[in-house]
């Protein structure tokens, strides 16, 4: 566990960077202690309550501490500037192709076609590859 804390720790204090937030007025948008932050930040264990406010004040979707704790990516969700009220959230794209490839294999077999499960993964790959070539994901 101790290096999936210390990749909490980097991302994190990569985010509060890229935010242009200090630890002090970070931790005062999670409504949390500048000590419990910097643990965070040093790579130490907190519980696992604390992550919720982490993820609010650098706009993590929910959750998004414990998919870094389980080796994934954290998920952006920031208020739109083109819809106030609204938030984007950015999809990894590893997230992102699982799901096409799920939608498209569940699509192909609902179809009660006769296509083969050789096929359907042929199928699967050509649409993930058209969609990297786009520039979708």
């Amino acid at each position: 566990m101790g290096t999936d804390l210390e990749r909490l720790a980097k991302l994190v204090q990569e985010r509060r960077l890229q935010l242009r937030l200090g630890i002090e007025p970070a931790a005062k948008l999670a409504e949390m202690s500048k000590d419990t932050w910097k643990r965070v930040e040093a790579g130490l264990n907190v519980r696992p309550t604390s992550y919720t406010g982490i993820e609010a004040a650098l706009q993590w979707a929910s959750g998004s501490c414990l998919r870094i704790l389980g080796g994934q990516d954290p998920v952006i969700d920031e208020p739109s500037e083109e819809t106030p009220g609204n938030r984007i959230t950015h999809v990894p794209k590893s997230d992102l192709e699982r799901a096409v490839g799920d939608a498209v294999t569940s699509a192909a077999i609902g179809t009660k076609g006769s296509l083969t499960a050789d096929e359907i993964l042929e199928l699967n790959a050509r649409v993930l590859q058209e969609l990297r070539e786009r520039g979708v994901i």
